[in-house]
């Protein structure tokens, strides 16, 4: 859907939703990582990038404090008063809006109630962050609305607090910082300690594609938890020997090694797989920037048998994507995307090969798996902000 005829169509159910027309528009991208599985928590780098696919939020302000947010993708309507924000059991999307009213007023910024529409073509459940595109857009919406500013990283940071607080996911700052600060053309070296970065230019030769496997799956109780208490629990274990260790970004690779026997099995295999991943992050800049294929396709690799092997995230669908992909026209490095467990794989693809590379993993991947796939390419997109009607 092109822009213009997205606009047109959001402002028509605006209208049949609300009546008349909305006054403000926001916009805020999904992200995909091209390198970093599960190393934000750690405290450690990720390679990361925006893409096209982005969530929309049209909204007019109301003068009773009452929000009321409908989706154009998800069933429900939402309404809340900022005076008492709670949870919905029923709309429960509905809670990535109301957990950033309600962080945004704990930071003391006064806000004002709005009608809003979302609408989104960042695939749902698929690790491409849809919830933090809500965020970020919301969050650019309240502003809007509110008249007030904040500076990206704020608006990072308080959707971190309104995932992890208020609608009960413990996820890194990865995705909200993605959406909030992501850069055209560009990935983004990221440093989820301190949270500097440096742009990372992707070479013209290649082309970055995403691989969904549509399959269903959840952070909110999964396997996810589970992985961020392992990886503390290694860090506990090595800082009887390192006390200057906080996080699994401050061990070495020399230092791991030196201790991994007296390790747990399955505690030892998580701490491998992040500290070598981050390094990984770091080796991926250069070769990215000028396309070294063989150089890329050894860190995705790499990584995607580290995520498989030693933090156990796989799934079959993503090993059946995985062949597909690789078996691809064109292919140059394939991996997971996001947390895994299903969800989408990243492929980087030769300039004039994506036609066919989709073709022939669409096609393979569903005689394989009996599920229609979404193969799609990306580019990198601004961040987070208000849309120009």
């Amino acid at each position: 859907m092109e822009s213009e005829e997205r606009t047109a169509y959001i402002s028509e159910k605006f209208a049949a939703y609300f009546g008349g027309q909305p006054e403000f528009w926001s916009r805020a991208p999904g992200r995909v990582d091209l390198m970093g599985s599960h190393t934000d928590y750690n405290l450690g780098y990720v390679m990361t990038m925006t893409i096209s696919q982005d969530t929309w939020i049209a909204a007019r302000p109301r003068a009773d404090r009452q929000v009321r947010i409908r989706s154009l993708n998800l069933e429900g309507e939402s309404r809340f008063h900022l005076d008492e924000i709670k949870h919905d059991q029923r709309v429960f999307w509905s809670n990535y809006v109301r957990g950033m009213a309600y962080v945004i007023q704990q930071a003391g910024y006064g806000l004002q109630g709005f009608d809003g529409l979302i609408h989104s073509t960042v695939p749902f459940g698929s690790g491409l962050s849809s919830s933090a595109a809500i965020e970020m857009a919301t969050a650019v919406t309240c502003q809007q609305v509110g008249n007030f500013t904040l500076d990206p990283v704020e608006m990072a940071r308080l959707g971190q607090r309104a995932e992890n607080d208020f609608v009960g996911v413990s996820t890194g700052i990865l995705d909200q910082f993605s959406s909030a600060l992501g850069k055209a053309g560009c990935a983004l070296q990221l440093d989820c300690r301190d949270l500097s970065y440096q742009t990372s230019q992707i070479a013209p030769t290649l082309h970055v594609v995403i691989c969904d496997t549509r399959a269903n799956r959840s952070l909110v109780g999964s396997e996810y938890d589970d992985r961020r208490q392992q990886c503390a629990a290694g860090v506990s274990l090595l800082q009887k020997a390192h006390p200057e260790v906080r996080a699994l970004r401050d061990v070495s690779r020399d230092q791991f090694l030196a201790h991994e026997a007296e390790m747990p099995a399955v505690i030892a295999r998580r701490c491998r797989f992040i500290i070598e991943e981050n390094q990984r992050v770091l080796d991926l800049a250069l070769p990215l920037s000028t396309g070294d294929a063989n150089a890329l396709k050894q860190l995705f690799t790499d990584s995607y048998r580290g995520a498989r092997d030693l933090f156990e995230i796989g799934s079959p669908v993503m090993e059946t994507m995985m062949q597909a992909m690789l078996a691809g026209p064109g292919i140059v490095a394939a991996r997971q995307a996001g947390a895994g467990f299903g969800g989408c794989m990243v492929a980087l693809v030769e300039k004039n090969c994506v036609e066919a590379f989709t073709h022939h993993v669409s096609l393979t991947y569903k005689r394989s798996a009996n599920i229609e796939p979404r193969i799609f390419e990306v580019v990198a997109s601004p961040g987070a902000g208000p849309l120009q009607m």
